[in-house]
């Protein structure tokens, strides 16, 4: 009776390991939190079909390859870039479900730097590429966390967003 009792012990316990194992698979992965490379943002973009998708539905896609965070009615999208001088900050600030820039926001990002300091960089924007934008000096290795605070007339919308180096 003990022995029967240890076998189906046993056996519940693999099959909820092997369950445990199997279900792990639906982990949201983005391949920008991997080392950012010396390539430019354009080589990671989306295909320009892209723009035929973003009037259909509010989705967190992302329109020019970095991470999305959806708040709301907008649409912010964090790509970094490393540099020989640093990183550059890409941040896109986007409206409504056709995606509309917002240019007249007030924008900074508080980076925290892998050795754990905070530094904050006001962004400005770049009306010919519709964005807003600064560099990160410095190139040390490791995890940097992000938050991006955009002030719309009067109304705080925040992203977080992380990269590594």
């Amino acid at each position: 009776m003990k022995s029967l009792k240890f076998m189906l012990i046993a056996l519940g316990s693999i099959s909820l390991i092997f369950l445990g194992a199997c279900g792990n698979n639906n982990q949201a992965t983005n391949s920008d939190s991997s080392p950012t490379t010396t390539q430019p943002a354009e080589s990671t973009a989306q295909p320009t079909d892209a723009a035929n998708t973003e009037s259909s539905s509010h989705t967190a896609k992302p329109l020019a390859g970095g991470q999305v965070v959806e708040s709301g009615s907008y649409h912010l999208e964090f790509v970094p870039v490393k540099e020989d001088n640093g990183t550059h900050l890409d941040f896109y600030l986007q409206k409504g479900d056709n995606h509309e820039a917002i240019p007249n926001a007030k924008v900074t990002a508080q980076v925290q730097l892998p050795d754990g300091t905070q530094k904050t960089l006001p962004l400005t924007y770049d009306a010919e590429g519709q964005h807003y934008a600064a560099l990160l000096p410095g190139n040390a290795s490791g995890q940097y966390q992000v938050k991006v605070t955009s002030e719309i007339d009067g109304q705080k919308v925040d992203g977080r967003f992380s990269f590594s180096q």
